[in-house]
């Protein structure tokens, strides 16, 4: 019997096998080329960055998109465009640097789905940089547990496609950076945490990152190969010098630090009469460097970011307006997921309305708005490709009682197809009533004919018939379909007897 040794370790695996990727393409004497540990990029302005955007001009892009949050957008959209003017100001004419001058990182306070990544995401976009999202939770003091901070770097330079000149322009964006403060509001090691508060200080400030690590296996491996067909070893490398670094949080408990500051600040009681009644939101309005030093973050990582913006909570009408904008993602999103089945959405105003309150009730902000919208819309997605329904319009029915409605909706669907039909052809719009559409239904069963076949039948004449009155919509009533010849009879004679009177 064979002895069992166990799976082997895979990080004793990766470790051992940089250690000998590392010993074969290490530089030996007189095969290193002329160009080892260059590939650095040019100190020039790329064509492909928008550094000539003034502030007015991205605040405005950003209020096509973003609805409430002006403070956040102005501030956003000036320090910002400043960032990227001051590069090329300084790469076209180089200047002594000013000791002890700090870059405008920024700070975004917060709580869920108010757009602090949207708003972010918008003007990467706009300026043409690449942008990179990380979660601060999910990075480690030593990298070997969840993940290295320079991996940011590394993913940004992947995200401008390889091109080092454009991502050293980039943008890092850093959520729940609040879950790393050391104090405690928070739970876990602080150690670890103010470790990695630290690697993040390093890189906001001006470092160089090796874009090959030796935990990465491919790019060692990639390397080998290189040096063997080269004899060349080409160290790549990224300058954070001008990557702008944006860090979010909810800062939950940060609240009640401002408030007790504010308060022990007070003479007599005016400040704390001030702050009484306002929301947390409105209290840290009033955030300072020593409040969030006292939340558990060390001081020079909150002098790295000067410019700190609080964003506003969203109300219900805040919601509503995200969804009536033209641009808003959510609607125009669920809008091409029935046109890909070729059927038209709308939604009414009510509508649009109380998904924006269900959505509130939840209390994540905007994320609430495409949960909501998928529960409501889902069972439709589901069956009405498989039928003859074109058009779809979202009422207020719909958002209460979704399976009750597309029952309704696929017993009415023959109906609909005709008032289509009938729009196509005569260029009327019907509209049947509710008891109008019960006798269809109810008459079809009786007569063992389909309902569409009947309101062919007893409305043949009527497109000429309507014509004749000037009519561009036309409510079928019961009473229509009771005695359909009679009735536009007596609507073409009560016509002319008005029109010659």
């Amino acid at each position: 019997m064979g002895i069992d040794r166990g799976s082997p370790d895979p990080m004793e695996f990766q470790r051992k096998m940089a250690e000998w990727l590392r010993d074969v393409i290490s530089p030996k004497p007189g095969v290193v080329g002329e160009d080892a540990g260059e590939d650095k990029p040019e100190d020039k302005p790329s064509s492909k960055v928008r550094f000539d955007l003034k502030p007015e001009e991205l605040e405005a892009y950003l209020d096509e998109y973003v609805v409430k949050q002006d403070r956040a957008k102005a501030v956003l959209a000036t320090k910002i465009c400043t960032h990227f003017h001051r590069i090329k100001m300084e790469l076209e004419s180089p200047q002594d640097p000013i000791p002890g001058e700090v870059k405008p990182n920024i700070l975004m306070i917060g709580p869920t789905g108010v757009g602090k990544t949207y708003i972010v995401k918008l003007i990467a976009r706009k300026l043409g940089v690449p942008f990179v999202k990380g979660d601060a939770t999910k990075f480690s003091e030593t990298g070997y547990v969840g993940g290295d901070v320079e991996d940011l770097v590394r993913d940004l330079v992947r995200e401008a496609g390889g091109d080092i000149e454009l991502a050293q322009y980039g943008i890092i964006y850093v959520d729940e950076i609040d879950k790393i403060a050391s104090s405690g509001t928070t739970i876990g090691p602080d150690v670890s945490r103010t470790g990695v508060q630290r690697n993040l200080l390093k890189l906001m400030e001006e470092t160089e990152v090796d874009l090959r690590v030796p935990h990465d296996i491919i790019s060692q491996i990639e390397a080998m190969m290189q040096f063997q067909r080269t004899g060349r070893i080409e160290r790549k490398k990224i300058n954070t010098r001008h990557i702008l670094f944006v860090m979010s949080g909810a800062f939950y408990g940060l609240e009640e630090i401002v408030r007790r500051r504010l308060n022990q600040q007070a003479i007599g009681f005016g400040v704390e009469r001030s702050l009484r009644g306002k929301s947390r939101m409105e209290v840290l309005q009033y955030v300072q460097p020593e409040d969030l030093i006292e939340y558990g973050f060390e001081s020079e990582f909150v002098g790295r970011l000067p410019v700190v913006v609080v964003l506003d909570e969203l109300t219900v009408e805040d919601l509503y307006e995200i969804l009536k904008n033209p641009k808003s993602s959510v609607v125009q999103s669920k809008k091409r997921d029935f046109k890909a089945y070729g059927i038209d959405l709308e939604f009414t105003d009510v509508a649009l309305r109380r998904i924006a309150e269900r959505a509130h009730r939840r209390g994540t902000g905007a994320r609430a708005l495409v949960s909501v919208c998928e529960e409501v819309l889902l069972p439709f997605e589901k069956k009405l490709p498989s039928t003859s329904v074109r058009r779809l319009t979202v009422t207020e029915e719909m958002t209460e009682d979704p399976e009750g409605e597309l029952e309704r909706l696929l017993r009415e669907a023959p109906v609909r197809e005709f008032e289509e039909e009938f729009r196509k052809e005569h260029g009327i719009r019907l509209r049947f009533s509710e008891e109008a559409l019960r006798w269809i239904e109810e008459e079809s069963t009786r007569r063992e004919t389909k309902p569409e076949e009947l309101c062919r039948e007893l409305l043949k004449d009527y497109g000429y018939g309507l014509k004749l009155v000037n009519a561009e919509e036309f409510e079928v009533t019961e009473e229509v379909l009771e005695d359909p010849k009679g009735y536009l009879d007596r609507l073409i004679k009560s016509f002319y007897a008005k029109a010659s009177s």
